[in-house]
Formats: C-alpha cells, sequence, structure tokens
C-alpha cells in the first residue's frame, strides 16, 4: 500500500513571516504524525508556533 500524500504549501519561517515557499507533494507516516518533504521530516506545533504549523525535525527550523 503506497504512503498517503496531497499537496501543500510549504514557507519557511525561520527569517521572519515571510520566507522562500513552494507548493510541492508531502507524504504522511503511517500514523499520520509525521510529513515528509524533499528528503525532511517535519512535525506539528500542535498550534503553539506563531505563524508555523511545523517544524523540522533535524534541524528545528519553523516551516
Amino acid at each position: 500500500m503506497s504512503k498517503r500524500s496531497r499537496i501543500m504549501y510549504v514557507e519557511y519561517k525561520g527569517d521572519g513571516l515571510v520566507g522562500p515557499a513552494r507548493i510541492g507533494r508531502v507524504t504522511y507516516s503511517k500514523t499520520g504524525s509525521t510529513l515528509y518533504y524533499k528528503g525532511k521530516a517535519f512535525q506539528s506545533l500542535k498550534g503553539m508556533g506563531f505563524k508555523a504549523n511545523y517544524f523540522d525535525i533535524a534541524t528545528n527550523e519553523r516551516y
């Protein structure tokens, strides 16, 4: 069975409120708690981020 995926808007928020962005296909982990895009793994900030919804697990950068 293939992984679930969807098209999402992905914007880097590490340098402030506006950063480089693109639209791309992300895939989900089996549980849906982790997103994968361009070789990076993201987890939700669960509403605790200001203008960001996810963070990169390896670098802790906001997206």
